[in-house]
């Protein structure tokens, strides 16, 4: 099947849950309200498009390409970022809820986090440098062998981190969450 190239489009309000997804390229695209829950968005590509308010829970997203994405008050419920397309991957979070959401080695270079839930988020392996998580919940994210260079966790809470499984380099932590750095010495801090 032969893919179709949307360019500068409004997409509001659709269940693809009952309407097929079209296979295609959507470029400067927005998706408004949509419901793209389990639906397989494999092999598509999205550069320069923005997600509002959309339901992307338990999607199949096999070599789809998000480039330069926007989520904004989305649910991404059991997403496997790890088998999107790679290159040039770049995406954006704003009030989003991405529990349960794998990032195995997923580059995040200088990704933006905000207001966003990561609970039980898997980021083994990323390349989180100069990412920003502000107002995240982290609760038992999985950081192992995670490049968090110049990242920004001072906004970040309910995190475990340990320093010796990680590269923090320059990374920004605050002093109110500084114990998600010292769990793994099972000491009490007051």
């Amino acid at each position: 099947m032969e893919k179709q190239f949307f360019e500068d489009e409004i997409f509001n309000a659709i269940n693809y849950t009952e309407q097929k997804f079209i296979l295609g390229e959507y470029e400067n695209c927005k998706f408004m309200n949509c419901d793209f829950a389990s639906v397989d968005l494999s092999n598509n590509r999205f550069s320069a498009c923005d997600f509002i308010s959309c339901n992307f829970s338990l999607c199949k997203i096999t070599q789809t390409a998000f480039r330069d994405i926007q989520f904004k008050d989305c649910k991404l419920l059991g997403l496997h970022f790890e088998n999107c397309n790679e290159f040039l991957f770049k995406a954006d979070f704003e009030n989003c809820i991405l529990n349960l959401s794998s990032f195995y080695k997923r580059s995040l270079k200088k990704s933006c986090f905000k207001n966003t839930s990561l609970i039980e988020v898997d980021f083994t392996e990323s390349d989180l440098t100069a990412a920003v998580f502000e107002n995240c919940d982290l609760s038992g994210a999985i950081f192992e062998n995670t490049i968090l260079e110049k990242a920004d966790l001072r906004n970040a809470f309910n995190y475990t981190i340990n320093p010796e499984l990680n590269r923090i380099s320059k990374a920004k932590f605050s002093t109110s969450f500084i114990a998600g750095l010292l769990t793994k010495y099972d000491i009490e801090i007051d």
